[in-house]
Parts: structure tokens; sequence; C-alpha cells
């Protein structure tokens, strides 16, 4: 037989929190805008960069690892912005580019990303034995 209560009517409301009629809150800026990007990519971008400026005159250098770390594990008296290791038993080259540090000297991001480009420089010229200003003629100018 049929049952003489009738069934509820569909709530029309989805039953999630909806504040004040605006909608679902979602992402705060689209994947592609550079709100989205954290500060370690954007810097890990500026090494980038500098590396693929360096390639094209120093074509040896795409055999090298070029890594960012937030902060040196261990210092003395002064905190080093980079690290050059030499190629070791199959183990490849690497230059490390330390991200705190760099970032607190400097202000603004043209000026990173010089300060992070120098210091490419100056670990692939300790890397290639070579002063700074034979690996990038521009070094120290700006």
């Amino acid at each position: 037989m049929d049952s003489p209560v009738p069934s509820p009517p569909p709530d029309p409301r989805p039953r999630h929190r909806d504040r004040h009629g605006r909608g679902m809150r979602g992402p705060l800026a689209p994947p592609q805008v550079p709100l989205s990007v954290s500060r370690a990519e954007t810097f890990s971008d500026l090494v980038q960069d500098s590396v693929e400026r360096l390639e094209r005159r120093w074509p040896q250098l795409a055999e090298v690892d070029f890594v960012v770390q937030d902060a040196p594990v261990t210092f003395e008296d002064t905190v080093p912005l980079g690290r050059a290791v030499s190629a070791a038993k199959g183990q490849p080259a690497q230059i490390v580019v330390y991200r705190r540090p760099v970032e607190i000297r400097s202000k603004s991001r043209d000026e990173r990303a010089l300060l992070v480009h120098e210091v490419v420089v100056e670990q692939v010229a300790e890397l290639l034995g070579l002063s700074p200003e034979s690996v990038d003629p521009r070094y120290g100018q700006d």
C-alpha cells in the first residue's frame, strides 16, 4: 500500500555553507597568475634564468647540477650564499644556491635577480677555476 504521508520535497539549497549568498570559496587566484607561485618557485626560476644565460657561453655547464636549498646546514662566522662541489665518483659537479641568505640581502626582485646571478657566476668560476669576469664579462658592472 501507499503511505499516506508524502515524502518531503528535495531541498533546493545545497547543504554546504554559503556565506551571505556569495557562493563557494575558491582559490584566491588561478594557477597561471603569479600570485599562486611560491617564493621558492620564483627563486628557482631566477637561478634557472641565470644558468641558461651562462650555458649559452659555457656548454659544459649542462652536466652540472644546479640546486636551490633554503639555508646552509653548517657555517662559521659568515653565512655563504652558495657553494660549488666538484664532481666525484658517479656524482656530477654541483652548484648550490642558498635561498634565504640571498633573500635577506636583497630588497627587490631586480636586486634579488642580480644577486642570484652574481652568486651563480662566482660558483661557476670557482668550479671551472676561472675568474668571475671571464665567466661573465658583465660580472660586477650592474
